[in-house]
């Protein structure tokens, strides 16, 4: 029987529920339960800045989590190093600032009000004074994938028939077509989050975790034994199939 592995899906600030689906983990796997977090860790939700200090504190400690960078991470990075606020991926109207897409809140959380369309130079100014360097070096040394056994943890997704060493930063943080369309297998079995969903779901060659807590539904934690996966419940373990 293979050693569990839990997985957590998109956070998007909502420290409280983190600590809900942490709780659950740990009454199933015990305190060093390995975890795979898929990103996306910050922006939407009103604690960003709990979830990274959180989750910094884990790496710190050694603790056997392995966390994974996210679009929205990236988009918190590239504000406090180069001002950008849009990414090509998203509607050309569309920036981070706004509050479809959530960095607002992220910025509150580090004390900084800031508002889509308000003067850029100030709002990262007083950004770059009040988030911490500790925070932006944790996101950006973030890896973008994590291999273990017959699984692949990734946040968006991959380019289906790409090897994975030629796979791109913009593809693994932001696919939805043409990965969520293909159905042969992958050969692992991806595990990804990113486009978010009532519940998760099983696909067949991938699970995606994104239940939509960064639209206030609830976060979820699954554990996989090889291939076969649970989601976590109050009530213990519940069998997703595709």
């Amino acid at each position: 029987m293979p050693n569990p592995v839990y997985a957590i899906g998109d956070i998007h600030g909502q420290f409280e529920d983190l600590q809900r689906v942490l709780a659950l983990i740990e009454a199933d796997g015990g305190k060093d339960a390995e975890i795979v977090f898929v990103g996306d860790y910050v922006d939407r939700g009103p604690d960003s800045k709990a979830v990274v200090q959180l989750l910094l504190d884990a790496q710190t400690q050694g603790r056997p989590w392995r966390m994974i960078k996210g679009n929205h991470d990236r988009y918190l990075t590239r504000f406090l190093d180069f001002r950008i606020v849009h990414d090509p991926a998203t509607r050309p109207d569309l920036f981070w600032l706004n509050p479809r897409l959530g960095g607002d809140k992220t910025l509150a959380s580090y004390g900084v009000q800031a508002e889509d369309g308000g003067p850029l130079v100030e709002i990262q100014q007083e950004a770059i004074a009040a988030v911490p360097q500790a925070h932006r070096d944790f996101l950006n040394n973030l890896p973008l994938t994590h291999a273990q056994g017959d699984l692949l943890f990734v946040h968006a997704g991959i380019r289906p028939k790409v090897p994975l060493e030629r796979q791109v930063e913009d593809d693994l943080l932001w696919i939805r077509q043409p990965f969520l369309e293909h159905r042969k297998s992958f050969g692992p079995l991806i595990v990804h989050g990113h486009t978010a969903l009532d519940h998760p779901e099983h696909a067949g060659n991938r699970i995606n975790l994104d239940g939509g807590a960064g639209y206030f539904r609830p976060l979820h934690a699954a554990v996989f034994e090889g291939r076969d996966c649970w989601l976590l419940s109050d009530d213990g373990r519940v069998l997703l199939t595709p």
